[in-house]
């Protein structure tokens, strides 16, 4: 097939959906198709050489109009090309195609209020939305992606963004199809696992017999840190040690730590440019978000034999089967539970089981069956434009 993919910038160092893009090009490419990439900027060097990159000019715009402004680009580009198929990642229009890593706006608005606790600043944040125009300008735009004459097909990474579409657009199972991310475990090649644990742990003064948890994410208090940092508090006395990654704005935690008395216990690392090392010298990973719609961060714990600590509000969380190979909570703003979560996977021996049950799971979906599977939904949906 002669594909375009439209994304604004694909450089896999970022990590997130611009990993999971350059995963799914490099495997379109080797099955032998013509890819187009529609985007302001790529590392050509993370994709392989016969990708056709078309360059964009990005214009300046306020935020709550740089989506339009690439939406635009991208329509007038495509307009002068004649692909088999369309497909897109993010807010644009008229694609065939189209797979929201982010999910929802909608549902990620609901998901960025769950993380304040007290009822009242929540409602005062849900109040200050109203006067939001990047609020209103992702809504109007997700509506003239979703609730047009000419609905796309979706590829939803979870059960949970399944559900979102059809509460918020009514879209049914002949429009959005569930497909669970996948990461390609080329990246996590074992064979210097055992150096590059050693080499961390050792410049991070963490001894033997310490647990490590290792907490990944960008936007950290969305992905649960305040409340993890708790838990740590909440534990009862363990050799632990938790490697906090993803991110520089690490100032406040690192004082929310010192007021905890619990600053020896936690090594913020911040910007990771090969995450690789931070999964080999940890034991679990972590990650008590308020929303996701299907964390690539656990996939790669997974691929890596590394338990994982969720909560139910990550799509990821039906890829695991609780107890064997993590914990899903309830409730990430209960430290007391994360707490009691952390110190079952401190304990060496259950430590082990999930750790062998973890790597099971990640065996049971790889990155191939999730090419298949993403391949069969483009197939079909070249089809029905073929038809049309």
């Amino acid at each position: 097939m002669n594909l375009a993919l439209c994304y604004e910038s694909v450089a896999p160092a970022r990590g997130g959906c611009e990993t999971y893009i350059a995963d799914l090009i490099r495997r379109l490419v080797a099955d032998r198709h013509e890819v187009h990439l529609y985007g302001y900027e790529r590392d050509a060097r993370s994709l392989p050489e016969s990708v056709i990159f078309h360059a964009l000019m990005p214009k300046f715009a306020p935020r709550f109009l740089r989506p339009w402004r690439f939406a635009k680009a991208c329509e007038l580009a495509l307009r002068r090309q004649d692909h088999d198929l369309v497909v897109g990642f993010v807010k644009t229009w008229r694609q065939d195609v189209i797979l929201p890593q982010g999910g929802l706006h909608a549902a990620s608005v609901r998901g960025n209020l769950r993380k304040y606790r007290n009822p009242l600043v929540r409602g005062l944040v849900r109040l200050a939305r109203w006067f939001n125009p990047t609020h209103w300008s992702y809504k109007l735009l997700e509506r003239r992606q979703y609730a047009g004459n000419e609905r796309p097909l979706v590829i939803a990474s979870s059960r949970m963004v399944q559900d979102d579409f059809r509460r918020f657009f009514r879209l049914d199972a002949d429009h959005v199809r569930v497909i669970p991310n996948a990461i390609d475990p080329k990246r996590f090649i074992e064979r210097d696992r055992l150096k590059l644990r050693a080499e961390l742990r050792d410049r991070l003064e963490i001894m033997p017999e310490h647990a490590v948890g290792l907490f990944v994410g960008h936007n950290y208090r969305l992905k649960g840190l305040g409340p993890l940092l708790h838990a740590v508090k909440a534990m009862r006395p363990t050799p632990f040690r938790l490697l906090v990654c993803g991110s520089r704005k690490t100032a406040a935690y690192e004082r929310l730590a010192r007021h905890l008395g619990i600053a020896r216990q936690v090594r913020f690392l911040g910007y990771c440019g090969d995450v690789r090392r931070a999964f080999f010298a940890s034991d679990f990973l972590v990650h008590p978000t308020f929303y996701d719609p299907c964390s690539l961060v656990v996939l790669e714990a997974l691929a890596c034999g590394l338990p994982v600590i969720t909560s139910r509000f990550n799509g990821a969380a039906e890829l695991l089967n609780p107890p064997e190979d993590g914990l899903v909570l309830d409730d990430p703003h209960d430290a007391t539970a994360l707490a009691r979560a952390l110190e079952r996977l401190c304990d060496p021996r259950v430590r082990s089981e999930c750790s062998h049950a973890a790597r099971q799971t990640a065996a049971r979906w790889t990155f191939e069956d999730h090419y298949r599977a993403v391949l069969a939904v483009l197939e079909e949906a070249a089809r029905r434009r073929q038809a049309a």
